[in-house]
């Protein structure tokens, strides 16, 4: 009998398992300490009764100036890649989350659908044909929104590439490398990423979780080298991109499915989806990584900024502030999306805080300029 080590993990006299761990899951789990950086996870609850619920935090080495915007069908968009940019009249109204104040990183719309934009350091957009559209990886959720109504419809579109990424440098000089995660109230799901200068989509209701690096593939790689571990005896607790994976995924099938009843009787708005809600929640906020924590050897593994959870099946938005004692919502169904309304803005930059519906304090204003930035 001999002692395991792998990063995050040490299982002592565990011979059956031993015979699980292979050079390749070794390397996976390697790559994810040692690839890790600006972290992020995005979960997928799926309950009985159409309830949807998807989670997301959002960890980067410094403020990202973060605001909620109120965009309405019918608004005039183009890609923010230069003469080639691809143009598009929204078709959906939706409620987005800015980073930098030069693009989208979060959201839902109308439908239903969400969008969460993650950090991905693998990578490689290629380089575009000529004459092909482009779009910057600012407007890349954005464009999502705007368009399209479940997952299905988005991959049928995304899969015949109608353009290029380009991914300029981000506001502070980083590269902008990133990967997108969508879902809709069907609870289906799918995930893009562009590696090697192709687009690699993965589509599946059971793509619950996703984190930064490894790719995707790499990732699932991962959780089937995890299912081979009991997580009610042990769970990878670190702060890098692997671990946190395999702690998000346990946690968000941890909860139930359908809250008992009982447990709810008699309190006032406690329906099941406010349970989940408040589940998911907490989902997040156990894989989110405290302010002003610090890795002594990969400075690039940064705190926990904000957390976002949506409820698709009545389609609210919750933000939940590493900075804030206060979780807030906004109803969809309390904003105007109609053509023509004005774009409004949220500010939550700054160190606004707000509690219960926040949809009342949207304010008009111009909307950001894709690219453009803090």
């Amino acid at each position: 009998m001999k002692n395991i080590r792998l990063p995050g993990l040490m299982i002592e006299g565990c011979t059956g398992l031993a015979r699980k761990v292979s050079a390749l899951a070794l390397a996976i789990v390697l790559a994810g300490i040692t690839n890790s950086a600006e972290a992020c996870t995005r979960a997928v609850y799926l309950g009985t009764d159409n309830v949807v619920i998807t989670g997301r935090s959002l960890d980067w080495s410094e403020d990202v100036y973060s605001n909620a915007w109120l965009f309405p069908r019918g608004m005039t968009r183009e890609g923010a890649a230069g003469p080639t940019s691809i143009k598009w009249t929204s078709k959906y109204g939706s409620l987005a989350v800015s980073v930098y104040e030069a693009g989208t990183g979060d959201g839902i719309n109308e439908q239903g659908l969400v969008v969460n934009v993650l950090y991905l350091a693998e990578s490689d957009y290629g380089t575009p044909k000529a004459g092909k559209p482009t779009i910057s990886i600012m407007a890349w959720g954005q464009y999502v929104l705007d368009n399209y109504g479940s997952v299905a419809e988005t991959v049928d579109a995304l899969r015949a590439e109608p353009f290029a990424v380009i991914a300029p440098k981000l506001p502070n000089g980083k590269g902008a490398d990133l990967h997108l995660a969508i879902s809709d109230p069907s609870g289906d799901s799918a995930i893009f990423e562009y590696l090697g200068g192709k687009l690699v989509i993965h589509h599946d209701r059971k793509y619950q979780v996703m984190t930064n690096s490894p790719s995707f593939d790499q990732q699932l790689a991962i959780e089937a080298y995890w299912s081979g571990v009991n997580p009610l005896a042990f769970l990878p607790g670190s702060i890098s991109a692997a671990d946190r994976f395999v702690r998000a995924s346990f946690l968000i099938n941890a909860i139930p499915k359908q809250m008992d009843p009982h447990t709810i009787k008699g309190v006032p708005g406690a329906t099941y989806e406010n349970q989940a809600v408040a589940a998911v929640m907490g989902v997040m906020r156990a894989v989110s990584t405290p302010l002003g924590i610090t890795h002594p050897d990969k400075p690039n593994l940064a705190s926990t900024l904000w957390r976002t959870t949506y409820d698709q099946k009545n389609k609210v938005f919750y933000f939940d502030s590493a900075t804030s004692p206060n979780a807030f919502w906004v109803p969809l169904s309390d904003l105007d999306f109609t053509k023509g309304a004005p774009v409004k803005k949220l500010t939550m930059a700054g160190g606004k805080v707000y509690a219960g519906n926040a949809a009342s304090k949207f304010e008009a204003a111009t909307p950001f300029k894709f690219g453009s930035g803090h």
